[in-house]
């Protein structure tokens, strides 16, 4: 396991401010002292659903299955790749996927 999935929603959750520090605080008092404590898959599905709106995470999808290299160097593919990946995890959810994936989108 590594350090996102151990430590990831704590070292996070200290970094919180404004309002989302405001909803962690009743999501902490709402949720049971003897509750187990959220993996970061659980943190990030929450936070997202509270803070940015399923059209635009639909939109991000769907740009990641249109994505092309095009005019993009090499460098700016790969780091478009990389975050808008992270809307589409089932569609890269092996790193064969992503390979395929990735090497599809290459002039």
């Amino acid at each position: 396991m590594g350090i996102v999935e151990t430590s990831g929603v704590a070292f996070t959750t200290f970094q919180l401010s404004g309002a989302t520090y405001q909803w962690w605080r009743v999501y902490e008092k709402g949720s049971r002292a003897d509750a187990a404590s959220l993996t970061w898959t659980q943190f990030t599905e929450l936070f997202l659903r509270e803070f940015i709106p399923q059209n635009l995470r639909d939109a991000w999808h769907v740009e990641f299955e249109q994505l092309h290299q095009g005019t993009m160097t090499i460098s700016e593919y790969v780091v478009c790749f990389s975050d808008l990946s992270r809307h589409a995890p089932a569609l890269v959810s092996t790193v064969r996927e992503r390979v395929r994936r990735f090497i599809d989108g290459l002039n």
